[in-house]
């Protein structure tokens, strides 16, 4: 049996296409459609569905419940591109043992962490 692959994330909003905007204009994703009332972005291969949710607030309290990772050739590029959108930062971009990180906080207060991984830790993750 094949095991289970994780392709798809839900982030639900008061405000799905502000949101969807942010992401298209900080990430710049491979594809970026509306489906059935879903906005859906493809980042590698995993898509990220934006919708509204009646149960949800205007911001996420508890940001650090689930943070988006999205794995980086350039990390300062993106960044570059993140601050020309207006981005607000959690944290900066800094240098961990080789490894380049920030984290943004995106319009719904959800983080959004930018990661540019060493050579050496991604031997480590094998």
């Amino acid at each position: 049996m094949k095991r289970p692959v994780l392709g798809s994330l839900l982030l639900a909003s008061t405000d799905p296409e502000r949101l969807r905007a942010w992401y298209a204009a900080t990430l710049d994703p491979e594809d970026d459609v509306a489906v059935n009332g879903y906005r859906i972005l493809k980042f590698g291969e995993c898509f990220l569905f934006i919708d509204t949710r009646e149960d949800v607030a205007d911001k996420n309290p508890e940001p650090g419940r689930v943070i988006l990772n999205f794995d980086v050739e350039d990390a300062r590029a993106v960044v570059t591109r993140m601050e020309q959108a207006g981005v607000t930062w959690l944290a900066q971009l800094e240098d961990r043992d080789g490894s380049l990180f920030a984290t943004a906080i995106d319009p719904d207060g959800n983080y959004v962490q930018i990661i540019q991984l060493s050579e050496e830790h991604r031997k480590g993750m094998q």
